[in-house]
């Protein structure tokens, strides 16, 4: 397992160089760029400009791991669906360019006055889509445990029913809902056989969600993909924070 960021909070205000330079000098392998930082990585950006991103990353022992995006799937309104599906797109084609390896999207959540069941089948046939897109492109499509009520992992699982593109693969995304029902273990078990490349966490030791069992599972299923801090917290000296991630996290891991 690597250990990379996303670049919510810790690295939103940096620019890319910063943002690769700090990660660099803090042992983090990898980023995940999420839109609408100051990094500035969006699909307005020209043929030049996503050869230069490329170039930077080339140039760079950290690597661009894939974009954090808001896509979403969930709302009832036929329009925002297809509006979103097509921006989806337009990120595959720029993590293409940028030399990335997949697109982060999500539910979030359940539309009022409408059926479960419906807007699951919504979110699954349009995660099909585009991660028959994304193979087109070399892009894994990441999809982040994420909204309320669609968060809680019989709701992905029963998404992922309908979602069978193989291209199509959870995140999982470290949320208390984990430890509900029957807990972490039977959770983790319900849906670790369609884990992709990202598993997001949040700072390792804050909070009471049990990371070192987490850890432990994760080995265990032999997982080999990106282990992503997403921070909630919001210190001044950012290089000194990661860097005590990542040292607990190699305590954790044997790293």
């Amino acid at each position: 397992m690597k250990l990379g960021l996303v670049t919510y909070l810790w690295g939103k205000d940096m620019k890319l160089r910063e943002l690769l330079t700090t990660c660099e000098a803090a042992g983090i392998q990898g980023v995940e760029l999420r839109t609408e930082h100051a990094h500035g990585v969006e699909p307005t950006l020209s043929k030049s400009e996503r050869k230069e991103v490329r170039s930077l990353f080339a140039d760079s022992p950290v690597e661009l791991v894939g974009y954090g995006s808001n896509a979403q799937y969930h709302e009832n309104d036929e329009k925002k669906l297809n509006e979103n599906i097509e921006l989806t797109k337009r990120y595959i084609e720029l993590m293409h360019d940028c030399g990335g390896t997949g697109v982060k999207v999500k539910p979030n959540g359940f539309p009022k006055g409408v059926e479960k069941t419906k807007t699951i089948e919504q979110i699954g046939e349009a995660l099909n889509l585009v991660a028959a897109y994304g193979e087109g492109y070399g892009q894994q499509i990441r999809v982040e445990v994420h909204g309320r009520g669609t968060s809680e992992l019989p709701v992905i699982r029963d998404i992922f029913k309908v979602a069978d593109h193989p291209n199509a693969k959870i995140c999982w995304n470290s949320n208390d809902v984990d430890l509900s029902g029957d807990g972490l273990e039977a959770n983790f078990a319900m849906v670790h056989a369609r884990f992709g490349d990202t598993v997001h966490i949040r700072e390792l030791n804050e909070g009471s969600y049990p990371y070192p069992k987490l850890m432990n599972l994760l080995t265990g299923i032999g997982y080999s993909g990106w282990i992503l801090l997403e921070a909630r917290t919001n210190p001044q000296d950012k290089l000194q924070a990661l860097i005590e991630q990542r040292k607990i996290f190699e305590g954790m891991t044997g790293g």
